[in-house]
């Protein structure tokens, strides 16, 4: 019998996380793509829910409660990218000429506004995040991040809200 332990389905997630950043920085570095705000925000979303699926497989509790703790975790932690993304996704949908107009650099703003400011300014979005420069099967990377997000998510809360004994979740016989 062969099935995916609820630490292997966590560290599945925690390198799918750290697959999607090393994506996300190839796509700067070698296909010069330039991130927008939101890009960099949904970057520390997906770090976060990195994060979530780490300390939940190198925690490991043998009990359903400290399980299900990662799984409130996870849950949680997954809220953050959907939500950047969904914003983001809504701001390239928005016709030409409806979006705002490009503000300050990221790098600018961090220096001169406190965080929160900055944050606000971000979520209002500016012309670069209306910008698609990368599609795949007709989907933007934000789309992508949006669709993995939730489906990493998804898998994560199952996996740790149920008991041990109920999982695996693939499980051959």
């Amino acid at each position: 019998m062969f099935g995916l332990t609820r630490r292997t389905t966590n560290l599945a997630g925690f390198a799918a996380c750290a697959g999607m950043l090393a994506f996300a920085l190839y796509a700067e570095k070698v296909m010069k793509l330039d991130p927008c705000p939101l890009c960099m925000f949904e970057r520390v979303g997906v770090a976060l829910l990195g994060i979530a699926f780490l300390l939940a497989a190198l925690h490991h509790p043998r009990r359903t409660p400290g399980a299900r703790a990662y799984a409130v975790l996870i849950a949680l932690a997954t809220l953050v990218p959907v939500g950047i993304a969904t914003r983001h996704v809504y701001i390239q949908s928005l016709p030409p000429g409806t979006v705002p107009s490009c503000g300050a650099t990221l790098d600018y703003m961090l220096e001169v506004f406190p965080l929160l400011e900055v944050v606000r300014q971000v979520m209002t979005g500016g012309g670069e995040c209306a910008k698609i420069d990368w599609t795949l099967l007709g989907l933007s990377m934000p789309a992508w991040v949006l669709i993995a997000s939730l489906g990493l998510g998804l898998v994560g809360v199952i996996a740790n809200w149920r008991g041990e004994s109920q999982h695996p979740i693939l499980r051959f016989r």
